[in-house]
């Protein structure tokens, strides 16, 4: 039997029959129907949000006369929230490519880009690109790091707020601030969180170890406490198990009886710690109501490549600036730079993951696809058995982290806001792509066409 792509009608009201739903993604106890976690259920559609949810082929008589859509078992989720991109950042690689691939690299030649090129109609198309990109595979939701020291906060945040209001009727965006933390300790970094507040964002910045780090780490909570912000932080992004950026965060947090959520992204560094270490820090984790995203695609293509690039610079004659080294050296990367994302989840941590890095120097791949994230994920830190119980990490967590409680779940009065797939198995979903997907905002299907990379084309030229 071949398997149809359906035909969801532009109606008011209609159902979607036979759907297999994960019943983690639901607002009501249902049980599932296989080992996986799967319900096969039908959902009225009606305005634009989810009328009814019954159990399939069970629902009204009188539904007759109601367009009916089989999805033959087809999956079902709810759009996608991605909770940790750098759309400012993207799509650079054509005119700053990273051929070292490694950390230290990416950091100069994006600063590099940013000084020759990131002006605000450079970043507004790069970074409307993304959106295009990702609300055509289903994304509704995402909160992105901008860079922000100097002249570039001012630029960057102005962009976001013409791209939020732009797009408030399709993605809800969100941003986060992007610097070192001890620019925190001078007067531009006051400046700089007082532009957070001005533009509804969220202080943030990278908790690189230094000595002075937990000076660093005080200024940014005096901030956020004296302005109402909420917080989110990249973290030990490296594979040097003394970075306890983690802990130390969450102990502060805890001493200063933060309430606001705060996010740490990345955690790298955890997974290579010492048992004793590992225990500690997620006691404090826990502690504090930290939530952690991991970036499983960025890590594991940036994480383990270090050792080439800083043995260049530790040759006295070398002479070599960090964006020109070679093509890396052979050497196979021996571990997958992602966090405990199993042992933080068992300890009732709130887990996410999401894209990070598209097309520049920190990642040379992805496509603002969150169904992407979920598979490499699954793949890259077996998010499996049972499947669906991993499949909030891009959808029902990272909006609760957001503070979306209406987004990245299905339930009765919610918006229709869903992708539709046609596996309908997670061996299927894991297994093929699934460009065919259908995407329903309020209940009606939208454009799932990609733009194209020619769009930018102009200004990779530069």
């Amino acid at each position: 039997m071949t398997h149809s792509r359906p035909t969801v009608p532009s109606a008011d009201r209609y159902w979607l029959t036979n759907a297999h739903v994960p019943v983690s993604l639901l607002t009501e106890a249902i049980a599932p129907q296989t080992p996986d976690g799967l319900a096969l259920l039908d959902l009225e559609i009606h305005n634009g949000c989810i009328r009814q949810i019954a159990a399939g082929s069970s629902h009204a008589a009188d539904s007759d006369a109601i367009p009916q859509v089989d999805l033959q078992r087809g999956i079902v989720f709810p759009c996608f929230v991605d909770m940790h991109t750098h759309l400012d950042k993207g799509h650079v690689w054509e005119r700053s490519p990273n051929p070292s691939g490694s950390f230290e690299a990416a950091l100069e030649i994006v600063n590099a880009d940013a000084d020759a090129n990131w002006s605000a109609d450079d970043v507004y198309r790069r970074m409307e690109f993304g959106l295009k990109c990702s609300y055509a595979h289903g994304t509704k939701a995402i909160r992105t790091h901008l860079d922000s020291a100097g002249k570039q906060g001012a630029i960057s945040f102005e962009v976001f707020r013409t791209l939020r209001e732009e797009w408030r009727d399709r993605i809800t965006l969100q941003a986060v601030s992007l610097v070192p933390l001890e620019y925190f300790l001078t007067p531009e970094g006051e400046k700089l969180a007082d532009l957070v507040v001005e533009s509804g964002g969220v202080l943030g910045g990278v908790a690189f170890a230094n000595p002075d780090l937990d000076r660093q780490i005080e200024r940014v909570f005096e901030l956020a406490i004296e302005r109402n912000l909420l917080l989110d932080f990249h973290t030990d992004e490296s594979g040097d198990p003394a970075d306890i950026a983690l802990r130390r965060l969450a102990q502060a947090a805890t001493q200063h009886q933060f309430s606001g959520q705060i996010v740490c992204g990345h955690c790298c560094s955890l997974a290579i710690q010492t048992q004793a270490d590992v225990e500690a820090t997620i006691s404090a984790v826990q502690k504090a109501n930290l939530g952690v995203v991991s970036l499983p695609m960025c890590n594991l293509y940036l994480q383990d490549r270090n050792q080439y690039a800083t043995a260049d610079l530790q040759r006295p004659d070398s002479g070599k600036s960090l964006a020109h080294l070679p093509d890396r050296a052979a050497y196979t990367p021996r571990w997958r730079g992602v966090t405990l994302l199993h042992e933080l989840a068992q300890a009732d941590i709130p887990v996410a993951i999401a894209s990070d890095n598209c097309r520049d120097p920190f990642y040379a791949f992805g496509d603002h696809d969150a169904l992407e994230v979920l598979v490499q994920g699954v793949r890259i830190a077996h998010l499996d058995a049972p499947y669906g119980h991993w499949c909030h990490v891009v959808t029902r967590t990272p909006a609760d982290l957001l503070g979306l409680p209406d987004t990245g779940r299905i339930g009765v009065g919610l918006p229709a806001d869903l992708v539709l797939f046609s596996a309908r198995y997670f061996s299927e979903l894991y297994a093929r792509s699934q460009h065919d997907r259908i995407v329903l905002r309020q209940g009606q299907p939208i454009d799932t066409t990609l733009p194209s990379y020619a769009d930018l084309d102009d200004l990779m030229q530069k």
